[in-house]
């Protein structure tokens, strides 16, 4: 007798992906518990230039329409991913690329917000374009196997120092770069909150592994929530200061932020042709960034979650990378830096979740977040830090697919691992390792095996690190 299956079944095929509906809700709220820094951290960073040149009336605005914004392009995004693509996967701003946004393009060449917006807005649409025409897909077949079976380690490390860095666990170090925080200095009574928000990390970490061990669903999540209740006496989980003035962001949102892309200041210069070339420059820029953090989060996610056919491709590839670009016109709109699929996706996806579902869960809360912001800031990063440290590891497994027995292979491997956490960038990681395999293969002998797309995108990397601003 054919078992009966549910709406939400049907649709998102809950039960041929091996998962089920409590799975698939518990997964969206996991990832997004862990991606929640997103609403506190991009309104800071985007509106950051406004407090530094010395107007703080205008960065108190920015940070209420981007926080607003920040939402609504998430939502939809992540809606996308749900409904027409119906992979797990989360959109939000990148972090990198908004600090671009913030720092360089506004503070460093002095563009206004709105301004930038656009240089956002064409970035879209360049990427719509290009995914409807099929050349986002080619790309990513033109990624020889060295470097897609590198993308998931790579990853893993890359989403483990960030985890590290949100957790306080590493600090920064003039002369060695990084190095591990002083725990000896609670004697003294010194860096206690930092220390304290260390250990609270760690304590997390401990129950996630612990309860991963013993099989318990919702091992992650429940390692954030009890993170979160041990960081009240000590001090590191916040209760207070919540603010629920809505109206005001509301305001500021509708007055700043929501269509408020200025096409006119943007190409109201003297030189319409160096504006030109300018504009251009930004574009592409941002476009290749985005471009391969997406596909390298696509790539890494989906090896992660099984979602590869027997041809060794991401099932249902297209529409995901058409929801991705799409949010990026989207949150251009709607007053954020460029949206895109975030590698904290993993962190749901190890939770067990398959399908769409998991996304609209976490698109759900997205929106949610515009009432419940309060709640949402209560969750301090030593919280979920612990999260995107465990992911690492399950992600990390993963490099015993890589072939290390052929130097080929091995170096351009090597390079796509290591770049992304050291550079903190997984488009330079997947760009290093795709400069190393093609002069690997041409300087011994196996030029062949080359494919000329993949020289190309080479080629577009060296120039842009030659000769574009990395921010």
């Amino acid at each position: 007798m054919e078992r009966k299956t549910g709406v939400a079944d049907r649709f998102f095929g809950i039960s041929q992906s091996h998962s089920s509906v409590k799975t698939e809700i518990l997964a969206g709220i996991t990832t997004f518990i862990t991606i929640a820094y997103i609403l506190i951290l991009n309104p800071q960073i985007l509106s950051d230039p406004y407090v530094i040149m010395g107007d703080p009336a205008m960065a108190g605005k920015i940070a209420n329409g981007v926080f607003i914004g920040t939402c609504i392009g998430a939502f939809i995004g992540t809606a996308l991913c749900a409904l027409y693509a119906r992979v797990p996967f989360a959109q939000a701003p990148g972090m990198g690329l908004n600090a671009f946004f913030a720092y360089t393009v506004v503070l460093g060449m002095g563009y206004t917000y709105g301004q930038a917006l656009v240089i956002v807005f064409i970035s879209g649409i360049f990427f719509i374009v290009i995914t409807a025409i099929g050349l986002r897909e080619a790309i990513i077949r033109s990624i020889p196997d060295a470097v897609k079976t590198a993308i998931t380690p790579g990853i893993g490390l890359f989403i483990t120092i960030i985890g590290l860095k949100n957790a306080g666990i590493i600090i920064s170090n003039p002369a060695t770069l990084v190095s591990l925080v002083d725990f000896s200095k609670w004697r003294s009574g010194a860096d206690m909150v930092l220390i304290n928000g260390a250990l609270v990390a760690l304590i997390g970490l401990i129950i996630m592994g612990i309860l991963h061990a013993r099989r318990v669903k919702g091992s992650i999540l429940l390692g954030i929530v009890a993170a979160t209740l041990i960081g009240i006496p000590l001090g590191i989980t916040q209760l207070s200061n919540l603010d629920m003035n809505l109206g005001v962001k509301f305001r500021d949102f509708a007055e700043v932020s929501f269509l408020k892309m200025d096409f006119a200041g943007l190409f109201a210069g003297t030189n319409f042709v160096e504006t030109l070339f300018t504009v251009t420059m930004l574009v592409i820029s941002f476009s290749l960034v985005n471009m391969f953090d997406s596909i390298g989060t696509l790539l890494g996610a989906a090896r992660q979650s099984g979602m590869i056919d027997k041809n060794g491709e991401v099932i249902r590839m297209k529409q995901a990378l058409m929801s991705d670009a799409v949010s990026t016109l989207a949150g251009a709109m709607v007053g954020t830096s460029t949206v895109t699929t975030v590698v904290e996706s993993s962190a749901g996806i190890a939770e067990g979740g398959r399908t769409g579902l998991t996304s609209l869960v976490t698109a759900v809360m997205f929106l949610g977040a515009i009432l419940f912001a309060p709640i949402v800031s209560i969750v301090p990063a030593a919280a979920t830090a612990p999260a995107l440290i465990f992911v690492g590891i399950l992600m990390l497994g993963n490099i015993r697919d890589v072939d290390f027995s052929d130097m080929s292979n091995a170096l351009p491997a090597f390079c796509t691992i290591v770049f992304m956490p050291f550079t903190y960038s997984i488009a330079n990681g997947v760009a290093f390792g795709l400069i190393t395999y093609c002069l690997m293969n041409i300087m011994t002998g196996k030029r062949r095996e080359v494919r000329a797309l993949t020289f190309m995108i080479s080629v577009v990397f060296v120039v842009r690190y030659a000769f574009m601003t990395l921010g």
